[in-house]
């Protein structure tokens, strides 16, 4: 096994231990089967860039289409077995949609046990199947989606028999599981080298944000290209996901993403973007005039919000005993007391509610969004990554005192929960008033 980089920041030994910790909370006999994402196209035959799904690289590191992993355990607890099967390598087709890595490269590159032609998984995969003592799979298997590539290839002129037997198998209540759990599980506490990449991504895209904020802007789509230019020019790979750049009122819609609109010099802009590294994402927002200079208004509510965010901020780690659940509870008490201070009127019907409308915190990985059903109701661990994302968005309704109407603003750190202290994976992030103040001077 080599211990070199195998993807960015991660070596191929890492890859072998998910494997390991994976088939280790399998029973005996069973298997889990991952599939890789398709492509996909925005009309006719132009494709989207490529985006591999996450619990098949964060197995493989394979970054293809039409690929196919098996994990199974094997003799001891430590071992497992991995096959892959890949496109097989093809000059004609290569010619046109770029290099294959091949069934070679599956065993010498990836290090699978066996591999095979994705094309033939008809064949392939009935046997290990029936096999198995149960199945883990998060894969559709029903028809509705016909044009992934799992079903192409599987349902596409099957004997019946197969197909029978096929649909039989992961069908079964008593031997088909959810894989997605125990992904969740492993994928939720990263490792120094995951984190280590995080760090990186929120290095990089915090300093792309801070130069954004030295300029002055007249339009959201120009400072959208400015960063999407920035978080590669930094080292990103690129942006981690469509960004939000919102000024004045479109501040007020949380997934803002038109970006097509002027920037007032009286208003403030919220940019929430980020960029990625090697797969990993970080996740920032940051809300700064677009003068470069606060309003009184601007500011006592900016500073509300900073002030709980910080407080946030310092209770991800593991020895605070809260989970995200619980600081979103103590945001909101704080939000609220901090509001009331400056003149909210919170007694209505659904007052925090209306000004606060979204979740404190998510967990970040490999995805935005990482982990997707993971608890937010257990107590934060080590090696967990989420964000802390206070946010206020005052609707100009007669409700709200008149000089905070129209105003959105959201601040947001990607943080790693460390056993007694926070790592703030985003600092280079300016957030301070005095700070963004001071780009411009």
């Amino acid at each position: 096994m080599k211990r070199s980089l195998f993807t960015p920041g991660i070596t191929a030994l890492e890859y072998a231990r998910r494997r390991s910790k994976l088939a280790a909370r399998l029973p005996k006999g069973a298997i889990a089967v991952i599939a890789a994402s398709d492509i996909k196209y925005r009309s006719g035959a132009v494709f989207y860039e490529f985006h591999q799904d996450s619990n098949f690289f964060y197995l493989t590191g394979f970054n293809e289409p039409e690929a196919l992993a098996l994990i199974g355990k094997g003799e001891t607890e430590d071992e497992h077995i991995f096959r892959l099967y890949v496109r097989p390598k093809d000059i004609k087709a290569e010619r046109w949609d770029g290099a294959r890595s091949g069934l070679q490269a599956a065993v010498d590159v990836f290090n699978a046990d066996e591999t095979g032609d994705i094309n033939s998984i008809q064949s392939l995969l009935p046997s290990l199947i029936s096999s198995a003592s149960e199945i883990y799979t998060d894969i559709a298997t029903s028809k509705s989606n016909p044009s992934s590539t799992f079903n192409r290839l599987f349902h596409s002129q099957p004997s019946k028999s197969t197909e029978d037997s096929f649909t039989k198998l992961l069908s079964s209540s008593s031997s088909l599981r959810p894989l997605k759990p125990h992904l969740n599980a492993l994928r939720s506490l990263k490792s120094p080298s995951e984190i280590a990449s995080m760090r990186l991504a929120g290095q990089r895209s915090g300093r792309a944000i801070t130069n954004a904020m030295r300029r002055s802007w007249t339009r959201e789509k120009d400072l959208a290209a400015y960063l999407d230019y920035e978080f590669k020019n930094q080292g990103c790979d690129g942006a981690a996901y469509m960004p939000v750049i919102a000024g004045g009122a479109n501040a007020l819609s949380i997934h803002y993403v038109r970006n097509d609109e002027l920037l007032k010099g009286d208003e403030m802009v919220l940019v929430d973007a980020g960029g990625e590294v090697g797969g990993y994402i970080t996740d920032i927002t940051r809300t700064w005039p677009v003068s470069g200079k606060f309003s009184t208004a601007q500011r006592d509510l900016y500073e509300a919000i900073l002030s709980v965010q910080r407080t946030c901020i310092s209770l991800c780690r593991a020895d605070a005993g809260v989970s995200l659940d619980k600081l979103h509870s103590i945001a909101e008490d704080k939000l609220r007391d901090n509001l009331t201070s400056l003149g909210f009127d919170l007694s209505g019907y659904n007052a925090m509610e209306s000004l606060f409308p979204h979740h404190l915190s998510h967990y970040i990985g490999l995805d935005v969004h990482d982990t997707p059903g993971l608890s937010r109701k257990e107590k934060l661990q080590a090696g967990q990554c989420v964000t802390i994302e206070p946010g206020i968005y005052v609707e100009d309704e007669e409700r709200w005192p008149v000089h905070f109407r129209g105003l959105g603003i959201r601040i947001e750190d990607s943080v790693a929960v460390q056993e007694d202290a926070p790592l703030v994976l985003t600092t280079e992030a300016v957030k301070e008033v005095v700070d963004i103040e001071a780009l411009r001077d």
